[in-house]
């Protein structure tokens, strides 16, 4: 049995558990990370030495990051589904949810934490809408993408790159900025909505 140490309020988590439902493999989730059980305790450590969630423990033992356990998991069970045997095709893939990690994520953090979480210390107006505009600017690469592909991010079937990038695309929905009007974006996320394993884990009310 596949465990998840991790908790639902956080976007990682729901990378892995969306990507688990779509390979309709069945886990055991535990509650790990901010408001519940503590990720510096040593059990935990021992496990991730970065005390982070999420977690995957398999017969194969832990594993961490996000879009690793991602595509561990579509690698071992997956038969090419959500991420193509091809080199080609895997790079593609792989690049997208890269870029996710790399250059998408650092845009939105400030406004997120500020205008979603209402963290304090993020109310720096400057900052807020800095973050907003750098978000918006990435996001239009996404909208460049899928205007080229018609459909997917990686090409006209749904992959791992979406898990990523349609929880990415959700947070930019939910968040209370002024989005830019990007209409392949808005065609992709209703795309992604019809998805029977994407809904249970968009979580609107904590994005």
């Amino acid at each position: 049995m596949l465990k998840i140490l991790g908790r639902t309020s956080s976007m990682n988590v729901r990378k892995v558990l969306w990507t688990l439902d779509e390979l309709g493999l069945a886990y055991d989730r535990e509650d790990w990370g901010m408001g519940y059980t503590p990720t510096d305790r040593p059990e935990f450590l021992a496990l991730n030495p970065n005390g982070l969630v999420p977690v995957l423990i398999d017969d194969q033992g832990p594993l961490w990051e996000s879009n690793t356990i991602c595509r561990y998991l579509a690698h071992r069970h997956g038969g090419g589904a959500l991420l193509p045997a091809d080199p080609r095709g895997r790079a593609r893939v792989e690049q997208w949810m890269d870029w996710q990690a790399t250059e998408l994520n650092g845009t939105w953090r400030f406004a997120f934490l500020a205008l979603a979480r209402k963290t304090p210390g993020f109310d720096d107006p400057a900052r807020i809408e800095a973050s907003a505009a750098a978000w918006n600017k990435a996001m239009g690469i996404l909208e460049r993408q899928l205007e080229t592909t018609g459909a997917y991010a990686a090409g006209e079937t749904f992959s791992l790159a979406d898990v990523v990038l349609g929880l990415s695309t959700h947070r930019w929905v939910a968040t209370p900025i002024d989005h830019a009007d990007l209409p392949a974006v808005r065609a992709y996320y209703d795309r992604l909505r019809e998805r029977g394993a994407f809904l249970p884990h968009a979580l609107v009310s904590v994005p």
